[in-house]
């Protein structure tokens, strides 16, 4: 098991029901293809006690607290504050814009789009708080989110990790932030990711799996797992012409240096 490459799953919903009821053996899987760090995403604040106790039952896995744009309405600083004191709980996130499923009338569309931003701006302020680097979530809406991070993180020196990478280069521009790669590298769609990716400064590179979203091939269709990670490391290895021992210590090194919790993975 040793000689297995180092990885850390830095987006992983172990908290989804999908779980429930082979946790222990889906851990032992990760383990076992040489993951030794999983970092939960808080998506829906409902979910973080469940979160928060998995990650107190597993060495090296660690929670974050945050609401996703699809969950803006339940937005509570107050809760989310009990969590990020939490010594297990290491990041604010994950936390964003998505605009994907958007109104079609247009004063909702702009009622939606600000109540996004302001939750979205309001999770900046907590990791600026409590020194905690944030998770985002950016879907079709890369120039305003890019302006909110340029604004209200980057210039207040905030870090994090943009999530499940969307290949754009405007938001390559970001100074400070770190950007994960998932299963959809190994799509056979994925054409802008496969380009952009040697253009990913490699000390600001990380993997992730999504799961249980974004199942890499060859198990696309199934439920994603912390395992899986392996599979992105490989098809990271193959395009950027590295060994999988490279490819995995450049991801693992640099997750420990921006989620400083996962030092002492080996």
């Amino acid at each position: 098991m040793n000689s297995k490459p180092l990885i850390i799953d830095t987006h992983c919903h172990l908290d989804d029901e999908r779980y429930d009821n082979d946790l222990d053996e889906v851990i032992q899987r990760a383990l076992e293809c040489g993951v030794r760090g999983i970092l939960i995403p808080g998506a829906d604040i409902k979910d973080l006690p469940k979160a928060k106790d998995i990650a107190y039952k597993y060495d090296n896995i660690f929670f974050a607290a945050g609401v996703h744009p699809y969950h803006r309405s339940d937005f509570n600083s107050e809760i989310l504050e009990k969590f990020l004191k939490d010594e297990k709980c290491i990041a604010v996130g994950e936390c964003g814009l998505d605009y994907y499923r958007l109104p079609k009338d247009e004063k909702d569309k702009i009622r939606e789009i600000k109540e996004q931003k302001e939750v979205f701006i309001s999770h900046i302020k907590l990791a600026q708080k409590y020194k905690k680097p944030l998770i985002i979530h950016v879907r079709e809406s890369n120039q305003d989110s890019f302006d909110i991070l340029k604004e209200y993180a980057v210039k207040n020196s905030i870090s994090g990790v943009l999530h499940c990478f969307n290949a754009s280069k405007l938001l390559l521009d970001l100074d400070g932030f770190y950007f994960a790669v998932g299963g959809v590298l190994t799509f056979s769609n994925a054409k802008e990711l496969v380009d952009i990716l040697p253009k990913i400064p490699k000390e600001r590179l990380l993997f992730e799996t999504d799961a249980p979203y974004l199942t890499p091939m060859p198990f696309r269709g199934t439920r994603n797992e912390p395992s899986y990670t392996l599979h992105v490391v490989k098809k990271a290895s193959e395009i950027l012409n590295l060994s999988l021992e490279e490819t995995a210590k450049i991801g693992s090194s640099n997750a420990k240096r921006l989620f400083k919790a996962f030092s002492k993975a080996n």
